[in-house]
């Protein structure tokens, strides 16, 4: 009777094994084998998985820790690069901290205001615009006004026609962290009541003549204004009735079309961007490098090569 049972259990766990190689279980040693068969045997209950060899379980922990000293290894590393990369940046150019920078950007602008270039913001036609175009030019004046407290050499900033109840100021304080304290001359006065017309130049896309330099004898007005339903040559007007000098950024004389998705071409910029090439051909000298690196890519316009040619030259 024994002998038989014998024969059985050697029959069952021959048909366990043969099991277990059509489903491509690694069977690595013996004594795995003999667990597994006698767990089989025993049977377990069923939607139950049925426990783990001492062995397979030692093998399962020395895997996890392997793959946990991969980690912290990969971890350590990636940390030393960081430090090793912060230290090479703090020898060549060594960190200020907040209150020093803070304290060189006041300085710089408090400098500006003796002996920067002279920028004004006109904003005598906010009456013209919506509540939404009133909020988006608040919003422009508040990139301006980082964009020159950021430059190494800042402009004299004036926002004139600036009427203390307005609801350009409301936005500006509302939307504006600060802005009362902006380092720049805020007032009532228009242009005029500072500068003599003869040092005035108002900029507006659709003068014909082009703005050949900036320098520290001219005023530079800015027409601040946002007006989504583009109604032209208000800025032109706007110049024409304060009898001054007019304008243009000579995109025509540096820059040329370039075909894009939208067949879109135009030379409208926001004030802050019209701000911002200002700041860069007065640090550069450079009408090319400042229309590249500040005119927006999405207007469909490009540098023209013969001038990167030149420039190169």
């Amino acid at each position: 009777m024994t002998a038989i049972v014998s024969e059985l259990n050697e029959e069952q766990t021959n048909g366990i094994l043969e099991m277990m190689e059509l489903l491509c279980i690694d069977v690595l040693e013996e004594e795995d084998v003999s667990d597994k068969v006698e767990d089989v045997l025993r049977g377990t209950p069923e939607g139950e998985q049925a426990p783990l060899s001492k062995n397979v379980l030692r093998k399962q922990r020395h895997w996890e820790r392997k793959l946990a000293a991969r980690k912290s290894k990969r971890k350590e590393e990636k940390l030393r690069r960081k430090l090793n990369r912060q230290t090479e940046a703090d020898v060549e150019h060594p960190q200020l901290t907040k209150r020093v920078m803070k304290a060189v950007t006041k300085e710089r602008l408090a400098e500006a205001r003796s002996s920067g270039v002279k920028v004004c913001v006109d904003l005598a036609m906010t009456h013209r615009m919506s509540d939404k175009e009133t909020s988006r030019l608040a919003a422009q004046l508040r990139r301006l006004y980082g964009s020159n407290r950021r430059a190494s050499k800042p402009f004299h900033l004036f926002l004139t026609s600036f009427c203390e109840n307005s609801r350009l100021l409301a936005k500006c304080v509302r939307m504006n962290a600060g802005f009362l304290n902006y380092s720049l001359e805020r007032t009532e006065q228009s242009c005029l009541d500072i500068f003599p017309p003869g040092r005035v130049v108002y900029l507006s896309p659709d003068a014909q003549e082009a703005l050949e330099r900036v320098d520290h004898n001219t005023v530079y007005v800015l027409g601040g204004l946002v007006d989504e339903s583009i109604q032209k040559t208000l800025s032109l007007s706007r110049a024409a009735e304060l009898g001054v000098r007019v304008a243009r950024l000579p995109i025509d004389e540096h820059m040329e079309k370039i075909a894009n998705r939208k067949n879109f071409h135009s030379k409208i910029l926001a004030i802050n961007q019209v701000f911002d090439i200002l700041l860069a051909v007065c640090d550069t000298g450079s009408w090319t490098h400042a229309l590249d690196k500040c005119f927006p890519a999405g207007k469909g316009f490009a540098v023209a090569p013969t001038h990167d040619q030149q420039q190169d030259e």
